[in-house]
């Protein structure tokens, strides 16, 4: 039986968006295709017409996330700046909800241990994040690039601490610390080392 295209491509996200927030939530290795496709109310059959592996959907899901967490970046840096951007990042609803969070404080770890291909795909979407953020940072900064990259290392590292630490208040101190750490780096002048390629 024949399905338009349509259908396909409705098939396909619906994996795609699964996959995502089932990465982000349980893990990559812990999550099994036929979880995946049986969350996407699709059978174990289906999966191979869309992708040629797990490896292809991994890629492709972290690839979107990124891409996603950009778009809500640029609208929170162009509502709120550099420190309602932290402010959301670092709270606790993102804290709450890993499968609709940032694909880097879910998943960083597993990502490490992904192929080369699926790490240089990932490095391109940090970077164009750390881009993003380093053009909202004062123009005078000495080092914008290397300030955004430590500002989204302590968000990630924070959020990821918060989320394992055992106890409500200290996991709200976390994200308070890091949230004031984060601010204080945005508006530091700090002289550059070296360039980031």
């Amino acid at each position: 039986m024949r399905y338009e295209k349509g259908r396909k491509d409705a098939s396909r996200q619906k994996i795609l968006d699964v996959a995502s927030e089932r990465f982000r939530t349980d893990g990559i290795a812990a999550s099994g295709l036929a979880g995946i496709m049986k969350d996407a109310g699709l059978s174990n059959g289906a999966f191979y017409p869309h992708f040629p592996s797990k490896a292809a959907l991994v890629q492709e899901s972290v690839s979107a996330a990124l891409q996603a967490q950009s778009l809500q970046i640029a609208e929170l840096l162009q509502s709120v700046g550099v420190a309602g951007m932290i402010d959301a990042y670092l709270s606790t609803q993102h804290r709450d909800d890993p499968g609709h969070g940032c694909a880097s404080s879910a998943l960083l770890p597993e990502i490490a241990r992904e192929p080369g291909d699926t790490r240089a795909l990932y490095t391109q979407g940090v970077m164009a994040l750390v881009d993003q953020l380093a053009t909202e940072l004062p123009a005078g900064m000495k080092d914008r690039e290397g300030t955004a990259v430590a500002i989204y290392s302590t968000l990630i590292g924070a959020l990821e601490l918060a989320r394992a630490v055992e106890g409500e208040e200290l996991s709200q101190r976390i994200l308070a610390s890091a949230a004031a750490a984060a601010k204080a780096l945005a508006t530091l002048d700090i002289e550059p080392k070296e360039k980031l390629s």
